[in-house]
């Protein structure tokens, strides 16, 4: 992969900048995190160079000063919302959350469970917390938010929530996921931190979209591409240029809603330290993009990418045609369309000769690799198994997975699971290639050839399993789909 950001210019800046905001609130900052803290792989794609845990790194470097609080909102619990790339709820997230904060050390102080109605799956998801010796704390929903000012800073509004107890003097404000009340947390703080003589500050941690960047900048247009379902839309900051008269990029909901914003602060604390939305945010990365040329092709690859995964949900029923025909407007601007993706092509081609479904992934190299569904094999695993092929220079005839042990898997799956598909799929693959690598050294040779699929471009001609899907993210090919099923 092409370096096209520095990393390290990123989190040094980004540590600065906040270390500067905890100064200027005397020691106290309530920070809201922004978009993934752990695995952004969208911003890894459209800055390469960016390190999907670059976040959770720069806490890192400063954690002594670092207390993680995580926000949950009680009808997610209650409705068991789920995070779509992971496949768990928000409530297995959190957990999932928490582990690995500990893990690096990172002191994660409590969970705020928002807009608390006395569910009974929050009071059961409120002891599990207990017992892994976490504090939970509960706010509750106030009656005209977030308009209503006047009840918001009252003791009928932030007052009826209770006060989380912190120590550190960055409070990162964290959540399983969007709409989990992140700023409603940060705001009810600094209304019970103010209470208490304390002159608290807020910001939020963004990435997307990068003030800096021009309005129609690939990576702002690949940002709008990728939240079209929340049908976000960038824009100029008017605030911002109606008080320091310079452009500077944020989007729709942060603009709509700092009038309101503003106006609690100033009911908290009598003035507001910010004059615009792109104030509050801490986002340094349009200053570490050092190759424009490389970022702005793989955001118009990354555009693509969120176009073809748009148009399998509207199949799937997960989103309108609205969100696809956004996107295609975004592809209009840009001057795109999905030929620039060269597996497509390749894969619909293949497809038509052989008449059965294909998957082609472009390499590193510039190499396309195709693969096809067989009696033993799903369109993944049989492309995985060609491209280790080619990266370890294995003659295509020679076969890597014995037939013994393919009959094996095949009886476990129809005799035992009980399942209708017989094919190996990209799990089933590795597991027998790993069986057979402790014996086999061309098998171990191929099999240490995996890591060429980082950072590739693969199509298939059907939507994949579930099953085949994850194996391929992890190993981090960027996979798209004609929105067509394989039954």
């Amino acid at each position: 992969m092409k370096i096209a950001f520095d990393n390290d210019k990123y989190l040094k800046l980004q540590a600065e900048k906040i270390s500067e905001k905890i100064a200027q609130f005397n020691n106290k900052l309530y920070l809201e995190f922004g978009g993934k803290i752990f695995d952004d792989y969208h911003a890894s794609r459209v800055l390469p160079g960016f390190k999907i845990d670059s976040k959770v790194q720069m806490l890192f470097g400063i954690k002594e000063k670092v207390e993680i609080v995580i926000a949950i909102s009680a009808p997610d619990i209650q409705m068991g919302k789920m995070r779509s790339d992971y496949g768990i709820s928000y409530e297995d997230e959190t957990f999932r959350m928490i582990k690995s904060f500990q893990k690096m050390d990172l002191y994660v102080g409590s969970v705020v469970v928002t807009k608390y109605n006395n569910e009974p799956l929050v009071r059961r998801f409120a002891q599990k917390l207990k017992f892994l010796g976490i504090p939970v704390f509960y706010h509750y929903p106030i009656p005209g938010y977030p308009l209503d000012t006047n009840t918001i800073v009252s003791k009928n509004g932030f007052g009826k929530n209770d006060y989380i107890k912190t120590t550190r003097s960055l409070i990162v404000v964290t959540a399983p996921g969007p709409g989990s009340g992140k700023m409603a947390t940060c705001l009810s703080q600094l209304y019970h931190e103010s209470i208490r003589g304390i002159n608290a500050g807020y910001a939020k941690y963004e990435t997307f979209p990068v003030w800096n960047l021009t309005l129609k900048h690939p990576v702002n247009l690949a940002y709008e591409a990728a939240t079209a379902d929340l049908f976000d839309v960038n824009m100029i900051d008017p605030f911002h240029l109606n008080a320091y008269n310079k452009i500077a990029i944020n989007y729709n909901r942060d603009v709509e809603v700092f009038p309101v914003v503003e106006t609690l602060l100033k009911k908290i604390y009598g003035t507001c330290p910010y004059k615009s939305p792109t104030d509050m945010g801490v986002n340094m990365a349009g200053f570490c993009i050092t190759d424009e040329e490389e970022v702005a092709r793989v955001c118009k690859q990354e555009i693509i990418r969120r176009y073809y995964q748009a148009k399998c949900n509207v199949r799937l029923g997960k989103c309108s045609e609205q969100v696809v025909e956004k996107i295609e407007l975004i592809m209009s601007q840009i001057a795109i369309d999905p030929s620039i993706r060269k597996a497509v092509m390749v894969a619909l081609n293949a497809e038509k000769l052989k008449n059965t479904p294909v998957i082609a992934i472009e390499l590193q190299d510039g190499t396309i690799i195709t693969g096809k569904e067989s009696k033993l094999f799903s369109a993944p695993s049989a492309v995985l198994l060609n491209v280790i092929k080619y990266a370890a220079g294995i003659k295509d005839e020679l076969k890597l997975v014995s037939p013994n042990i393919i009959k094996t898997i095949q009886n476990l799956k129809q005799n035992i699971l009980k399942q209708e598909s017989l094919k190996l799929n990209a799990q089933d693959l590795l597991t027998a290639l790993s069986i057979t690598a402790p014996t086999n050294s061309i098998v171990e040779e191929a099999m240490s050839k995996l890591g060429v699929l980082e950072n590739t471009e693969a199509h298939a001609t059907v939507m994949l399993s579930y099953e085949d899907e994850m194996v391929l993210k992890k190993l981090k090919v960027n996979l798209t789909t004609e929105p067509v099923m394989n039954y």
